[in-house]
């Protein structure tokens, strides 16, 4: 079954392997990037199963306007993927108003805003599927990496609200959080100017594992795109996909943590409702 697909940051790592293996096997993609030319070579080799848009996600109205022109030009869209976004990078006192406002308006607000242009769409046709690309870093934390976090953590707070108001139209939900990936990420990530206190801090330590390439990358893109695709096809919507065996196991023991310490305050949970 052929699919039609919209797809931010498709100029490279999962964005681009998604598009390139879904042109490959015949599915329609209207992806949007911020490089203009970066998917020339695919738009030749593919033609009109192709359709590129420039989008900046901090621009809402350039959203709305992309979304309706996407369908306009293929009639319907059954899957959107909410891929766009970056990393800041650095503890909470270096990154600036400025660094910050950026990484919540892209991440944060920008998912927001598609996924809120997207939904008029898909509720008109009856359906489709959102898969909002997060990371592992939408349930655990690293230092250094804080400002990002908060974007990944909402963004799936938003994602696990809406998927309730939307499920009796037809409309599937699923997260995606890879673990750290082999994409264009490290390259893209904005770094605060560091302060010497935070040196030997665990912030410190995160920045030279980044800075020497010791903070290891196992995650295959291309092989993270062909999950996301497997899950569609076998209808599947599961709430969160996890993509790589660290990530998983990372997961799993935050999750374990937090449960262990929810149910040691039980006694003091239910202390403080009212008396009956």
């Amino acid at each position: 079954m052929t699919r039609t697909w919209f797809i931010t940051g498709g100029s490279s790592g999962i964005g681009r392997a998604l598009t390139e293996q879904l042109l490959d096997r015949g599915d329609r993609v209207a992806a949007t990037l911020r490089r203009t030319g970066a998917l020339d070579d695919l738009k030749t080799k593919y033609g009109d199963l192709l359709r590129v848009a420039p989008l900046d996600v901090t621009d809402n109205a350039a959203i709305v306007r992309v979304m309706a022109w996407a369908v306009a030009e293929l009639g319907r869209i059954d899957v959107v993927v909410s891929n766009a976004g970056y990393g800041l990078f650095g503890a909470a006192e270096e990154a600036s108003d400025a660094q910050i406002r950026q990484q919540i308006d892209t991440n944060l607000v920008g998912s927001i805003q598609l996924i809120r242009a997207a939904l008029p769409h898909l509720r008109a046709q009856g359906g489709g599927r959102i898969l909002q690309v997060s990371s592992e870093g939408g349930q655990i934390a690293y230092p250094a990496f804080g400002l990002y976090h908060a974007t990944k953590w909402g963004i799936e707070g938003f994602v696990e609200a809406v998927a309730q108001e939307v499920a009796p139209f037809g409309i599937g939900f699923t997260i995606v959080e890879p673990g750290p990936t082999q994409t264009g990420f490290r390259a893209g990530m904005v770094s605060a100017p560091p302060m010497a206190v935070y040196e030997d801090t665990p912030a410190g330590e995160i920045r030279r594992a980044v800075g020497s390439g010791a903070f290891a990358l196992p995650g295959d893109a291309v092989r993270v795109a062909q999950a996301m695709i497997d899950s569609v096809d076998a209808d599947l919507a599961p709430r969160r996909l996890v993509m790589g065996r660290g990530s998983y196991e990372r997961i799993r023991a935050a999750l374990a943590l937090r449960l262990s310490e929810l149910d040691a305050q039980r006694e003091i949970a239910f202390s403080t409702d009212r008396a009956p």
